[in-house]
């Protein structure tokens, strides 16, 4: 029985960016049901973890109709769910919750919206590695937008490269994916590091899964300072907010083609909705809303 009118939020630290509430919203519109999307910061500390289990129990009893996770959270509130989806347990990341069947659900959309972006760009297919190697993905940051897209790119076959500016978490993510038939290589986010990794020229496609670049501080770079692009790479940034972000700049400077994670939100979130509701949002609409 579908409620009169859904009751949906986002779990996170900061959210004053989120485009969220706007995007749902949309997609409430797009398919006649009433309802409202909050934003529900609550930042990493033990407080938080009281608030985080409040508002599980408002999704056990039925309150909330669905949540989001995003930075800091999506790792951390795993321990206090029922069940994981296979995506899910495979990224050690969760970004939306659902209550089905007497039991709290994580799930992640993340990584079936980038593979979904990756289709509609042509690059899941229309890019190739070596003749006896796949292609390879570079990927900055190793936290839960890492993960997702770690998991993405090794189950389309690809190979996959984490850097980050702790060497510790970059072998964490790596470990994740050990049973890979080709496990990430973990590399330190640095000139040195990446200069040399990127120096065969078998980079085809650059991600940046940090929030470096985000506003307000929308002149930072994830990209190591004087260090030039691989020529022959996509960039894809995952950041939105500003549409072009420091390192699209670079991109474009270089001569590359770069995409912001724009796209992705969209799918990501209209996958979420599908899973609170069983019905499926129009995207258009939601991007419409987003870009006004």
């Amino acid at each position: 029985m579908k409620p009169a009118a859904y009751s949906f939020g986002l779990i996170g630290y900061p959210l004053g960016h989120s485009l969220s509430p706007r995007l749902h919203a949309a997609a409430l519109r797009s398919v006649d049901l009433a309802g409202e999307y909050r934003l529900l910061p609550i930042p990493p500390n033990t407080e938080g973890g009281d608030a985080i289990r409040d508002l599980l129990e408002q999704l056990r009893s039925g309150e909330l109709h669905g949540l989001n996770v995003t930075i800091p959270h999506k790792q951390s509130v795993l321990p206090w769910l029922d069940e994981l989806t296979p995506v899910t347990r495979a990224t050690g990341a969760a970004n939306t919750l659902f209550h089905r069947n007497g039991r709290l659900t994580g799930d992640n959309t993340d990584a079936p919206a980038f593979l979904t972006t990756l289709h509609t760009l042509g690059l899941l297919n229309g890019v190739t590695g070596t003749e006896n190697e796949p292609p390879l993905g570079l990927i900055l940051g190793a936290g839960g937008a890492a993960r997702a897209v770690s998991h993405a790119l090794l189950s389309a076959g690809w190979s996959v490269a984490v850097a980050a500016r702790r060497m510790d978490q970059a072998r964490q993510l790596a470990g994740k994916f050990a049973g890979a038939l080709q496990p990430p290589a973990p590399l330190a986010l640095e000139p040195e590091a990446i200069g040399g990794f990127v120096a065969s020229n078998r980079v085809v496609l650059i991600v940046n899964a940090t929030p470096l670049g985000m506003s307000p501080q929308a002149e930072v770079s994830p990209w190591p300072t004087g260090l030039s692009l691989p020529s022959r790479a996509f960039v894809y940034d995952l950041v939105y907010n500003p549409p072009e972000t420091a390192l699209l700049r670079a991109a474009r400077a270089a001569g590359l083609t770069g995409i912001n994670g724009l796209p992705m939100l969209v799918e990501q979130a209209a996958l979420a909705f599908e899973c609170w509701t069983g019905l499926s949002p129009s995207r258009q609409a939601m991007l419409d809303a987003v870009r006004t």
